[in-house]
């Protein structure tokens, strides 16, 4: 039984196997294992000994061959024992001077060396050639190769490279490189300058002891070619002709001694019959089946195996070997396409065994009739996950053989459900419209989507557009007629009404037509849109209000804007008031789109002292400003009027606590200066430190007591008095000079502390500048500074003294 994964269950109707006929094929199969391997061995051991007469005499393949038959039958002795004797006791070569004499020298391929390095390389020659029974493979022979000439030559790798057909080289064995190297250099192009082609070519060793010299005119391979400063090609004789080059490459750079260059010439010498044994099983992939035949299986599709029958002397058929194979044939120890020529079917099946499909194989073979299985159920194997899949299997006789095919598919029943499914789950049915014949078809989910009763006959095309709603009958009706007469597919929207309220739907068609272009047959689908429809109509409506919302709350920062401008004019330049040098910051906002409330003041009163207000109003848009605007004239008016800087804020609290909106509060800091004095009495609610700076020292001023304004109904509030000196500076602000997002607000009075330092008192400290240092990132609220400075004594600032109502 053949199948495409790995097969990990039984047939679903498996018939008992005889346990005593099971016990008949092992058996069967082991002797013929072991004539396979006594077999192997003897053409191995007579390989071995040809090649070793080879390398030591430099005869030929066939001279090697009449050579041991010879000693053999004047021996009286059997052809494999003369192989055993000749490995084992080569006869030492005849005395030769240490010097060759004068006079030409000899022909190429005769051993002349001294006589112990004869005997010395002999014996080496000889434990390769036992050494390569056991060889299987060409890379089996490149790594005893490699194993043996190693310690001799200081070899590091060693390479098989047999000539194409069309002139190139394939690597067919390797040892010593790493599996990128092997594949990157695996086929090599009938180019010039290619060493192994260059071997082959003039059946010369080519010996490249100077890669320097030879890297301008020779293809080296590897990327590095340095990584083997030396290396030889060497011809192996297989047959006639040289067919394979053998590379021995070494790190070591330096040229090859004398007797290294003749160990490797005998070492390719004695390869050569090994290769040659690897050639003749690979000539036929089975009796009577020749590589076209296999070529032709690597060309088809599926899977698919050329079988032979074995019999037994009785002429019953013990199993069958398989000599062909398609490239998706897998058996079940994950051997693919030609990995399977020459295995057996119980090796490759073994649960065919006994089964029905061996009885249909039978038969087949029998009557010539084909045999098809009923389609059975396995477990494969796919990525280490098990997968159930069907399959059916066929046998048809071909020749002495057979043609073994197999299917894998899935129930009906199961590709119906999948069709079902993927309708489901895109609310879509499929239609199909023959307008030759007038048959229609719907699927059952097309009725659910245009919301009518399955046991109603299927509407036509010309009858579609009276489902939808009247403003999209024509242009339904429009598509309809342009492919029926035009072919011209067409997706169309369009809504029905049905009970459950109006259906967003979505016809999609397109036409078969005749070989004259007449429309003969309609198929589509129809899709329920509903969902997305809803989706998007519910977006546009967001979309709308949340324009129409920010319109308005652009018309309210645009009128808190001009509010707050009529309220709060800016000076244009620096004021002096009672002798005090006064320059105003307000800076707004520049994310979000309300207007803040943070407000200040810096008047003269009428008994010349100067008055400086600057408060914050919780909040933003036109509510923070009319508070800002009560505060700010209430608290000017008072102090105006006689009241203390503490009665003022009593007030002004208990003002903030009856307004319209009871949850506002602010914070505020009132200072009045007397200029006879030089003293700054001060309170404050709520509101953060006044920053002194003082013959360059920079420090904030310890706040009176006083909450913030609406907080509560009894709160107590302090005063303090500061004296100021000649070249003093002082600061009063809002937060929304030291405050940013994720940061400390003791952070950010630091930062201010340290700018201020940075500046000093000179013309260097002008709150333009201070203003670009604190707020080089957005804005994310309301600035506000009044910077309040007392000139040095006999200093003129060339400040204009400001109207006794300056109201910055």
């Amino acid at each position: 039984m053949c199948h495409a994964r790995r097969v990990t269950s039984e047939p679903v109707h498996p018939t008992g196997a005889d346990p005593a006929a099971l016990a008949k094929i092992v058996a069967r199969q082991r002797a013929e294992l072991e004539r396979l391997r006594d077999l192997a061995a003897t053409s191995a051991v007579l390989e071995r000994a040809k090649g070793v007469l080879m390398a030591v005499t430099g005869c030929t393949a066939q001279a090697a061959h009449e050579d041991l038959l010879q000693r053999a039958a004047d021996g009286n002795r059997t052809l494999l024992e003369q192989c055993w004797l000749t490995l084992g006791a080569l006869p030492p070569p005849k005395e030769q001077p240490l010097a060759p004499p004068p006079g030409p020298r000899p022909a190429a391929g005769t051993w002349q060396v001294a006589p112990t390095g004869t005997v010395e390389l002999a014996k080496i020659l000889g434990h390769i050639g036992r050494d390569l029974v056991r060889v299987g493979t060409p890379h089996e022979l490149a790594q005893c190769l490699l194993d043996h000439v190693a310690p001799e030559t200081d070899a590091d790798a060693v390479m098989l490279y047999e000539r194409l057909p069309e002139g190139g080289l394939e690597l067919i064995g390797h040892a010593g490189i790493d599996a990128t190297l092997a594949t990157q250099w695996r086929y090599v192009p009938p180019v010039t300058g290619v060493v192994p082609l260059d071997a082959l070519r003039s059946g010369e060793p080519q010996w490249l002891e100077d890669l320097v010299a030879a890297d301008d005119r020779l293809l080296l391979l590897g990327e590095s070619p340095e990584r083997w400063p030396s290396r030889a090609w060497l011809p192996v004789p297989v047959g006639d002709s040289a067919g394979v080059a053998l590379g021995v490459l070494r790190r070591r750079g330096g040229p090859f001694a004398p007797r290294e260059r003749e160990l490797l010439r005998a070492v390719a010498r004695l390869c050569a019959g090994r290769l040659r044994a690897f050639d003749s099983s690979q000539e036929r992939a089975g009796d009577g089946v020749t590589q076209t035949v296999q070529a032709v299986f690597d060309a088809l599709p599926g899977a698919a195996i050329l079988l032979t029958p074995l019999r037994a002397a009785t002429g019953e058929v013990e199993d069958y070997r398989i000599e062909a194979a398609t490239p998706e044939a897998v058996d079940v120890f994950g051997r693919t396409g030609r990995q399977m020529l020459g295995r057996h079917v119980l090796e490759s099946y073994p649960s065919v065994a006994g089964e029905p499909l061996w009885h249909g194989y039978l038969e087949a073979l029998q009557t010539g009739v084909p045999f098809e299985s009923e389609p059975f159920v396995y477990q494969d194997v796919v990525g280490e996950v098990p997968v159930i899949a069907t399959y059916s299997v066929r046998a048809a006789p071909l020749g002495e053989g057979l043609l073994v095919t197999w299917l894998r598919h899935d129930p009906p029943e199961r590709q119906e459900q999948r069709l079902f499914d993927v309708q489901r789950l895109g609310n879509l049915g499929w239609a199909n419209w023959n307008l030759i014949t007038e048959e229609i078809s719907w699927s059952d989910q097309t009725y659910a989507v245009l919301g009518r009763d399955p046991e109603q006959p299927p509407l036509g095309l010309e009858q579609l557009p009276d489902l939808a709603l009247p403003e999209d009958t024509g242009p339904l009706t429009h598509a309809i007629a342009e492919l029926v007469r035009h072919a011209r597919p067409f997706d169309v929207p369009f809504r029905i009404d049905t009970p459950g309220g109006v259906r967003h739907l979505r016809l999609v068609t397109e036409a078969v037509t005749a070989p004259e272009g007449t429309t003969v047959e309609v198929h589509g689908f129809v899709q329920d849109l509903t969902p997305q429809r809803s989706a998007e109509l519910a977006l546009v409506e967001s979309e709308r209000a949340m324009l129409l919302q920010r319109g308005i709350l652009q018309a309210e920062r645009a009128l808190a804007a001009r509010l707050q401008h009529a309220l709060l004019p800016l000076p244009s330049k620096p004021v002096r008031l009672a002798g005090l040098r006064v320059e105003v910051a307000y800076l707004p906002a520049q994310s979000g789109i309300h207007v803040g409330g943070d407000w200040f003041s810096a008047i003269e009163l009428p008994d010349d002292d100067a008055l400086f207000v600057i408060g914050d109003v919780a909040g933003h848009g036109i509510g923070a400003v009319a508070t800002m605007a009560q505060l700010r004239f209430t608290a000017k008016g008072m102090v105006t009027t006689g009241s203390s800087l503490t009665g003022a804020l009593t007030r002004l609290n208990y003002l903030l606590l009856h307004s319209r909106d009871t949850q506002t509060t602010a914070t505020l800091v009132l200072a009045r200066y007397n200029p006879r004095r030089h003293v700054l009495a001060w309170a404050q609610a709520g509101h953060l430190p006044p920053l002194l700076v003082r013959h360059g020292e920079v420090h904030y001023l310890d706040r009176p007591g006083g909450m913030l304004l609406g907080a509560t109904a009894a709160p107590a509030y302090e005063s303090a008095e500061l004296r100021l000196e000649p070249g003093d500076r002082l600061l009063l602000y809002t937060d929304g000079l030291v405050e940013r997002p994720g940061e400390g607000l003791d952070n950010g009075l630091e930062r201010l502390a340290e700018a201020v330092r940075a500046q000093g008192c000179g013309e260097s400290g002008s709150l333009e500048a201070l203003l670009a240092t604190m707020l080089a990132d957005e804005r994310r609220d309301d600035v506000c500074v009044l910077d309040i400075r007392m000139p040095l004594e006999g200093v003129t600032d060339g400040v204009e003294a400001a109207d006794t109502e300056t109201d910055a």
